[in-house]
């Protein structure tokens, strides 16, 4: 891809995206990440109604009548993308390949936390952790971050979710919201998945095209390619016998890992190239925040 062609398609996403977020998951987006804790912000002169357990017995002491301490919700906040370049996420049956829905979809994320003022920064992953751009602040920052999940080319095709993950938590300490944006075409990951979800505040993005899950029906034989291993085998096409299968076998991977997303503590959302990934975001927001009402 030509220089002009990713800042166009930058140009095109942060139009897309910033609107986007301005009309719908900004506010949202606030409501459904809480900041670290409670952080001392001044003290005021008690009134009936507060907290009796708010005073400060020192200033009171001093100054012969009851003070409370106020806090503020330290609201700072550092999101982490990673994002899965494997050559898996190069297919696409519809308009889009998954990996460009996947940089849309972190673009989204990225300008809800620069709204916000929250630090963003970039794990790009394959069987390994190929790329890390730092937390920052700032517009310009968000635009590398979407150029790098455009442009950026992977020196290897295969998909390692736990050793990318085992990078992740080595090299950041603190607790940060980490979004893992992947189709999880991967069976090795679960102990180090559940370690994460413990140290972090972990979201799984799945994302799936159809093509995947079921296959056509078709008159001939097909040969199909694994891109990550190059391993070619046939299926016939013609088969029921031989779709229901493979559609089986496919429905248990995906109740895999919806037990795995649900027993380890973590969020997913489920993202389905052949549709927008507008009304499943909304509706992950709306279950968060309704969770944290409770």
């Amino acid at each position: 891809m030509l220089p002009s062609e990713v800042l166009a398609k930058v140009r095109h996403i942060e139009i897309r995206t910033g609107k986007l977020v301005s009309e719908t998951f900004g506010g949202q987006y606030h409501s459904v990440f809480k900041g670290r804790g409670m952080e001392f912000s001044e003290v005021r002169e008690y009134e009936p109604g507060d907290d009796v357990r708010s005073i400060d017995w020192n200033v009171t002491a001093r100054m012969g009548r009851p003070f409370i301490k106020q806090f503020v919700e330290e609201r700072e906040l550092t999101l982490l993308i990673a994002c899965d370049l494997s050559d898996s996420q190069a297919f696409g049956t519809l308009d889009k390949l998954k990996k460009e829905i996947a940089a849309e979809l972190a673009a989204v994320l990225a300008f809800s936390a620069l709204q916000n003022k929250d630090k963003v920064g970039l794990f790009l992953f394959t069987d390994r952790v190929e790329k890390i751009v730092p937390p920052k602040k700032g517009r310009q920052h968000v635009l590398r971050l979407i150029r790098d999940l455009l442009a950026f080319e992977p020196a290897h095709r295969r998909t390692d979710i736990g050793n990318s993950l085992d990078t992740i938590n080595r090299v950041v300490r603190k607790k940060s919201i980490l979004l893992l944006i992947s189709d999880f075409i991967d069976d090795r990951f679960e102990k180090v998945f559940r370690r994460t979800a413990k140290k972090h505040d972990l979201i799984a993005i799945w994302i799936q095209d159809p093509r995947e899950t079921r296959l056509p029906r078709l008159p001939a034989l097909l040969q199909l390619e694994d891109s990550e291993t190059g391993e070619r085998f046939l299926l016939d096409g013609r088969s029921a016998l031989m779709r229901e299968r493979y559609h089986h076998w496919k429905n248990r991977e995906q109740e895999r890992l919806e037990r795995l997303f649900k027993t380890s503590g973590a969020d997913f959302i489920r993202i389905d190239t052949h549709h927008s990934y507008i009304d499943p975001i909304v509706k992950f927001f709306k279950q968060r925040e309704r969770r944290f009402r409770r």
